[in-house]
């Protein structure tokens, strides 16, 4: 009896040892951990910086193993061909994309439709609209077919129509609203999007979206995946440098003030030989212009007009007429208006966007540099009929005394600042004054001023 109750109690001692041990790991494990989110944030035209970061932020979720992805949207539209980039993006992502249109006031225009359709699942914020993407609306508001004919219009149109539909499809939502928002540029607000089936929801904050979308099941490239989005941790990423630059050299204005920048610096280093400063900025500048000029649909002729206008303003400095300077600023004025494309089948932005050069631009910043370059010109020639100050033509007509008797065989005067051999066909007594009438070699041939 003793030996089974000594073993009961070493039952009894090995079960409690274990129940400690088994709640202590519990406790070592502590909260289940949250889920983590990627956020990135879009917000103005869709070009080749914001749709590069975009489809970075897809890549960078998908490496970094996050729940999903959270997209706050606010944009006029832009570039379709970046368009397609994030849309590409979206939906081969592995990560599920969840956009939200917001804050209130804010839009998913043209470009912004194709975006959020593209989402795993969107919502808008009240006060917030979507709509608008028919591609009548160029950089300067024109229909393709006062610019391009209707045979444009109708292919521009079909094609954009197609790639809506196709979209809707195959995240499920209203392929017939996408097609009419590109066919007959509607636009809806946020509760009348959700009747529509174009977003899921209507929610004031990105932390209202990621409760309702918590447990919600979605489609991806590999397979189902259930949401887990309440209370997560979220992970800004921040577009990189070279993101930012595209983006900033997207600008209309941006790319026509660093032309400006290039004539200037171009224009001064040449006048100025050495300076090295001037020139180098200028070649900077010239180099991103060229680069924005790549992203932006700009005219090649307004190119040419903007080159041809340095020139005359580099030609300037040579002729001094004043005539190329002011043709120069004429060109540079009319490069400038003509500078972006003002229908670009590429471009979907509605009619609120200012993607072009603004007069009020163009016009001062074109005769200051002008006016600049004219300057340094008749500067750079005056200097030029200005007494040579430097070498033996430097010396003659300047002034001086003489040091020693002067006479034609010789003595010493002081002139600029110097001790100099001198002879004088007449004989002048010392402390004389005396002016250089020519240089041989090291001796100087004066002549007595009279006091």
């Amino acid at each position: 009896m003793n030996a089974q109750a000594q073993r009961a109690r070493g039952r009894t001692f090995l079960l409690l040892l274990a129940a400690l041990m088994l709640g202590s790991s519990v406790l070592a494990a502590g909260p289940p951990d949250r889920p983590v989110l990627s956020r990135c944030v879009l917000d103005g035209t869709v070009d080749a910086g914001s749709g590069a970061y975009l489809a970075d932020c897809v890549r960078r979720a998908e490496e970094a193993g996050h729940a999903a992805l959270l997209v706050r949207l606010d944009t006029p539209g832009g570039s379709l061909e970046s368009t397609r980039d994030i849309v590409r993006a979206f939906l081969g992502s592995r990560v599920p994309v969840l956009v939200w249109v917001g804050p209130s006031g804010a839009r998913a225009g043209s470009a912004g439709v194709f975006i959020t359709l593209a989402s795993h699942l969107a919502a808008m914020a009240p006060g917030t609209n979507i709509g608008a993407a028919h591609p009548v609306v160029g950089l300067s508001g024109q229909d393709p077919e006062q610019a391009g004919g209707e045979a444009m219009a109708r292919k521009l149109e079909n094609d954009t129509v197609a790639f809506a539909e196709s979209i809707a499809r195959q995240r499920g939502r209203n392929a017939e609203w996408a097609a009419t928002a590109v066919r007959e540029s509607v636009s809806v607000p946020a509760d009348r999007a959700v009747e529509l089936r174009v977003v899921e929801q209507v929610v004031a904050s990105e932390e209202a979206f990621l409760a309702w979308a918590d447990g919600r099941r979605v489609e991806t490239p590999d397979g189902p995946r259930l949401l887990a989005t309440r209370d997560a941790q979220v992970v800004e990423l921040t577009p990189s440098p070279s993101h930012r630059l595209l983006h900033a050299l997207s600008q209309p204005a941006v790319l026509y003030l660093l032309f400006l920048v290039a004539a200037l610096g171009i224009t001064v280093e040449l006048s100025n030989p050495g300076l090295i400063i001037p020139g180098l900025l200028g070649l900077v500048a010239l180099v991103l212009a060229l680069l924005a000029s790549s992203v932006l649909p700009v005219r090649a002729g307004a190119v040419a007009l903007l080159a041809l206008g340095i020139g005359l303003l580099i030609a300037e400095l040579f002729v001094t007429s004043g005539l190329l300077g002011a043709s120069g600023a004429l060109m540079l004025i009319l490069g400038g208006v003509l500078l972006v494309d003002r229908f670009d089948p590429s471009w979907f932005a509605d009619r609120s966007v200012r993607l072009h050069v603004p007069l009020s631009l163009v016009l001062p910043t074109a005769l200051v540099v002008a006016g600049c370059a004219v300057f340094v010109a008749f500067r750079g020639a005056e200097s030029r009929r200005l007494p040579q100050r430097a070498g033996a033509l430097g010396l003659v007509g300047e002034l001086g005394t003489a040091l020693t008797p002067l006479s034609s065989e010789g003595g010493e005067v002081f002139v600029h600042g110097e001790r100099w051999r001198a002879s004088s066909h007449t004989s002048l007594p010392r402390g004389a004054h005396v002016v250089v009438r020519r240089v041989e070699g090291l001796t100087l041939y004066v002549d007595e001023v009279k006091t």
